[in-house]
């Protein structure tokens, strides 16, 4: 293992706020929410959640692919109901984490951290459900 291989994206959970933020994650003005990669082999890559449902995995036709071994092939999805986004686990071998605990389905919120196999993502929210 490099050291690039598993980089890793330092946040407070007040940056995510702050409008003089280096970091990029920042809340704007977009119509859809957004995955910020915090760790793991993908560090700082993003995600829009405009597809329905958005699929997270290890596939390459995922939504979101997270290419190491331990994300399952097709690992979760994520599901905009009105204003809200549902992360719901679709059976992956070492399950997904909010906020480090497991969940088979839940509301994500502003600044929620997902955890899915090696990689920590950053949920950011479109403004309008801030």
């Amino acid at each position: 293992m490099t050291a690039d291989s598993d980089r890793t994206q330092a946040l407070s959970r007040a940056d995510i706020f702050g409008p003089d933020s280096d970091d990029g994650a920042t809340v704007g003005t977009h119509a859809a929410a957004t995955l910020m990669v915090r760790s793991g082999p993908q560090a700082g890559d993003r995600f829009t959640l405009s597809g329905t449902p958005t699929r997270l995995g290890r596939h390459p036709d995922s939504d979101v692919s997270l290419d190491d071994i331990s994300v399952s092939r097709r690992h979760a999805e994520i599901e905009r109901h009105g204003v809200e986004y549902v992360l719901r686990d679709v059976g992956s071998l070492n399950g997904t984490y909010v906020n480090q605990r497991r969940v088979d389905s839940v509301v994500l919120q502003q600044g929620d951290e997902i955890l899915v196999g090696r990689f920590r993502l950053l949920f950011i929210a479109p403004s309008e459900s801030v």
